[in-house]
């Protein structure tokens, strides 16, 4: 196999690295997904020393999981798998938080209709935004900020908790109705 260079898909570049262990494979990966790790460290963790920190062990794990990589989704996917995860661990272990994602979501009926328009949040200026996001729990911001932010379909983003697309559509719901009523119980003055 060729030396890794940047016109080689992710994929190529991932078997070259582990035929070869050329630190030049790696190095590209990391050139590639480290800017996103790190920005979405910094969403989940509200911290740019921690994001720093959190990206340096992400990649760590990236290079001694390498080989696990099973090519059942995408590289970026996986990706966004463990920064996710490692992200939650983390804050789960400093906050002691026993429950990010709430466990009736698993027991929910695969019919909930959703009845709060995208609209609704899409339509927040970016104060509120900010605001309603950092008070909800980082599973709820993770969640949408994959859907409206990074745009992710309802399918990727099951892939990446490992859930159904029923349970992955109830916690939009209930995270949406979380952000509307932050939002309704914060800036009801500004609105009267």
């Amino acid at each position: 196999m060729p030396a890794c260079n940047a016109k080689m898909d992710d994929l190529d570049v991932i078997h070259s690295y582990l035929d070869s262990q050329a630190s030049r494979c790696f190095n590209l990966l990391y050139e590639r997904y480290s800017g996103k790790v790190y920005a979405k460290s910094l969403t989940l963790l509200g911290d740019t020393a921690l994001a720093e920190d959190a990206t340096q062990e992400i990649f760590t794990k990236i290079f001694l999981n390498l080989s696990r990589f099973n090519e059942k989704s995408k590289f970026s996917t996986w990706i966004y798998s463990i920064t996710y995860n490692f992200c939650i661990d983390y804050i789960r272990r400093k906050k002691k938080e026993k429950v990010v994602f709430s466990d009736e979501i698993e027991k929910a009926p695969d019919l909930a209709e959703d009845t709060i328009p995208d609209k609704e949040i899409l339509e927040l200026n970016i104060q509120q935004l900010q605001l309603v996001l950092d008070e909800l729990h980082p599973g709820d911001r993770a969640i949408l900020l994959m859907k409206y932010q990074d745009g992710q379909q309802i399918k990727e983003i099951a892939e990446t908790f490992n859930k159904s697309e029923s349970a992955i559509k109830m916690q939009i719901k209930r995270a949406k109705e979380r952000a509307k009523k932050i939002r309704s119980d914060s800036f009801t003055l500004e609105e009267g």
